[in-house]
């Protein structure tokens, strides 16, 4: 397994949720961690405590729906570390609505928070990772890119989409080094996914820092071997047919 202590990880939505467990992961592993998300005040709260445990963090406020912040993110972390090994694209939004009542400004901002910014940030950490000829970039996708459920039309679209952007990252990237990956996630105990749900039993529910600990293995694979895609699900959470 490869030691994260010389790699430099950036990690968008790191603020709560599955991107506060996966920037917290990471960092606990040595990686220096440059954590990104619109929150500045949960973001340096995240990154004292992670350097509170002996870990390095760099928050960078960004608003991933807006290109200029994503470039200064990447610039932010080229200044600080000179390097750039593994993307997260985390952030994520869901809008729960019969398709009908979704509006054209919320499915535009879906849009650009789930798809668009991993477009963007992954065109701009391929060029540093392709001078450096490799790389890692880790997607997070949703267990709805293979079954939505009903009032989700944005996220599911973007989800989809996602795999699709990924398929095509990959092979774009394979001359470079740089491999690109996606992991579908069932319900977790997260933000996005509603945080603890009393009426779902623990068997239907994932822990955040589960799925950190699946991107933790696929970061530490050899620079070689890319764990393409997967999806992790909670033993007993519907699936075909899902609620």
């Amino acid at each position: 397994m490869i030691d994260l202590s010389e790699r430099v990880a950036i990690v968008t939505g790191a603020s709560s949720g599955l991107g506060d467990a996966i920037a917290r992961k990471l960092a606990a592993e040595g990686a220096r961690t440059v954590l990104a998300a619109r929150s500045r005040d949960k973001l340096e709260a995240l990154a004292a405590d992670i350097e509170s445990k002996g870990g390095t963090a760099l928050p960078v406020a960004t608003d991933v729906t807006k290109e200029a912040d994503i470039l200064r993110l990447i610039k932010s972390t080229m200044d600080a570390y000179g390097r750039l090994d593994i993307l997260v694209n985390n952030a994520g939004i869901a809008v729960h609505k019969p398709t009908i009542d979704v509006t054209t400004a919320e499915w535009e901002n879906i849009v650009a928070t789930n798809l668009t910014s991993a477009f963007i940030a992954s065109r701009e950490a391929m060029k540093v990772m392709k001078e450096q000829k490799r790389g890692r970039i880790i997607n997070i996708g949703s267990v709805s890119a293979r079954v939505p459920r009903a009032h989700t039309v944005g996220y599911a679209a973007t989800k989809f989409a996602l795999d699709g952007l990924t398929h095509s990252m990959a092979l774009d990237g394979r001359e470079h080094g740089i491999t690109v990956s996606i992991l579908h996630p069932g319900v977790a105990d997260s933000a996005l996914g509603g945080g603890r749900q009393p009426d779902r039993p623990p068997e239907q529910m994932m822990q955040a820092s589960e799925i950190a600990d699946i991107v933790h293995m696929m970061v530490t694979l050899p620079d070689t071997t890319n764990f393409y895609q997967a999806v992790v699900l909670p033993i007993a959470m519907p699936f075909l047919g899902r609620g």
